[in-house]
């Protein structure tokens, strides 16, 4: 009977989590996340609209002396663009980084769909500062984690939405505006879906 709860939800790598307006865990609030493991065993994804308010990219290369202060000053203007996520309230000290498949790590690389990567080894950092890392990359602290059963019984009450991901979501916009991108795939208004919230 459990595999069947499962299957029902079976090939949720590689989409996106929508989270309802009526979610009651505050750290998912208006929430998108990129789905990178799910089985019988749970699930685990990145949230990828949460950007860390306080931290910078070059910030973090320096903390973790991947670069030093003064190669700081030289990083591309894009480097300093590139968000540092707050994946999930899981192992928040852990970098994870969804990129293209243009760059890959052996044996620490995950090619969660054809257009998306996780690699969650500090070689795709020194990669990244040095010019060489993969053409599309968001790196975040900490995932969203689920354990067996835990994220289709969310799904089942209505806490999340589903629809496969689009790469130009996940790494072409600005945080605050994937939710109603993601909810775009679906054919959903934002406006609509927030004035049905509370009727689950």
């Amino acid at each position: 009977m459990g595999k069947d709860r499962v299957s029902a939800f079976d090939n949720l790598e590689g989409h996106l989590l929508i989270a309802m307006p009526g979610m009651p865990d505050e750290r998912f609030m208006r929430a998108v996340i990129y789905v990178c493991e799910h089985s019988a065993r749970g699930a685990m994804g990145i949230v990828i609209n949460k950007p860390a308010s306080d931290l910078r990219l070059p910030d973090l290369l320096v903390q973790l002396e991947i670069i030093g202060d003064d190669d700081a000053m030289r990083l591309p203007v894009a480097l300093d663009r590139m968000p540092v996520l707050m994946g999930g309230p899981v192992e928040t000290s852990r970098g994870f980084v969804l990129h293209s498949p243009d760059y890959r790590v052996a044996q620490s690389t995950q090619a969660v769909a054809p257009e998306i990567c996780l690699t969650s080894t500090v070689d795709i950092l020194r990669a990244i500062a040095r010019g060489h890392g993969p053409r599309d990359a968001v790196l975040a602290l900490g995932y969203a984690g689920w354990s067996a059963g835990q994220l289709e019984s969310e799904i089942q009450s209505n806490g999340w939405l589903s629809c496969p991901a689009d790469p130009d979501v996940v790494f072409n916009h600005a945080a605050d505006d994937q939710y109603a991108r993601a909810l775009h795939l679906l054919g959903i208004d934002p406006a609509l879906l927030s004035s049905s919230a509370g009727h689950a």
